[in-house]
């Protein structure tokens, strides 16, 4: 497999070779975690519908849930307006954080209304 090479030239990545990525609850709009993909990871995520990632620390793609079961079926992906960020639509089963919290966002509220 390999990433299509129209959505290749669309986007901007790091240094590293990688794009930001959102991960957003469908229906709620709940953010749910930030990750990075390479084109790999992107092009395994449009074609499985599973949330797959490149994993800086660890040097290797990996699916979502792939040792928790708290899965992502993915059901739209959407790319910004500049190329450096995809937005992956999600139903998240389980937790999204790696701590066990629902989502990577529910820790730390520095402002509210």
């Amino acid at each position: 497999m390999s990433l299509d090479p129209k959505i290749a030239a669309r986007l901007k990545r790091n240094s590293d070779g990688l794009v930001c990525a959102v991960a957003q609850q469908r229906g709620t709009g709940e953010v749910l975690m930030v990750a990075w993909m390479n084109d790999e990871a992107l092009d395994l995520t449009l074609t499985t519908r599973k949330g797959t990632y490149f994993s800086r620390s660890r040097q290797r793609l990996w699916v979502k849930g792939e040792t928790s079961g708290h899965i992502q079926h993915v059901h739209e992906v959407r790319l910004d307006c500049d190329g450096d960020t995809v937005l992956l639509i999600v139903d998240q089963e389980g937790a999204a954080c790696h701590t066990g919290d629902h989502t990577c966002f529910d820790a730390d509220v520095l402002l509210t209304d």
